[in-house]
């Protein structure tokens, strides 16, 4: 494979990579806002995260991965959930606020940081800019796992790639309403 060249840096970055990670936002922000605010600690089952602690390692990574990006190294020392977050309205705010700051950082990077060889926990070395394709991948494996639990705790699922059965049922509400 050919190495990965300035303008293909710049071009991964702002033409897919920042419109892709914008509109996953948007719809991971759109699911974790459908945990209920006392269903945080839903879990489907003995093993699994609850609701927020899925939802905290959606946001949580997504972070992680911008920050390596950003500073070219990842920074894998504990990153607990802050104790002002108690429920998914939380969340929220501090997801908006960290994604908006961290992508108008991205937005600033030069192509040489762009293209820094970033070490993964010995696994991947890669290219800074290819790790954001990377993260996109990861928050939407959870986030479709975080929207199979919203049914089985009475919330309704937001539309994600088109429109969701819950979403149909509302339109239909208020067409006849």
């Amino acid at each position: 494979m050919q190495p990965l060249q300035p303008d293909q840096a710049a071009f991964l970055l702002h033409g897919v990579h920042l419109p892709g990670l914008k509109n996953e936002h948007r719809i991971t922000k759109n699911v974790i806002e459908a945990i209920p605010l006392d269903k945080g600690g839903y879990s489907p089952d003995d093993i699994s995260m609850t609701a927020l602690g899925l939802a905290w390692h959606i946001v949580m990574a997504e972070n992680r991965f911008i920050d390596a990006v950003l500073t070219g190294a990842f920074d894998l020392s504990p990153y607990p959930m802050p104790e002002s977050v108690k429920n998914s309205k939380d969340l929220v705010a501090l997801y908006t606020q960290d994604f908006e700051s961290r992508i108008e950082k991205l937005t600033a990077l030069s192509n040489d940081q762009l293209m820094k060889i970033v070490d993964f926990r010995g696994v991947f070395q890669l290219p800074a800019v290819m790790y954001l394709g990377f993260v996109q991948h990861h928050s939407v494996h959870h986030r479709g796992q975080l929207s199979m639990y919203l049914r089985p705790m009475g919330a309704k699922v937001p539309s994600i790639y088109g429109e969701s059965w819950d979403a149909v049922q509302a339109r239909k509400a208020a067409q006849g309403a």
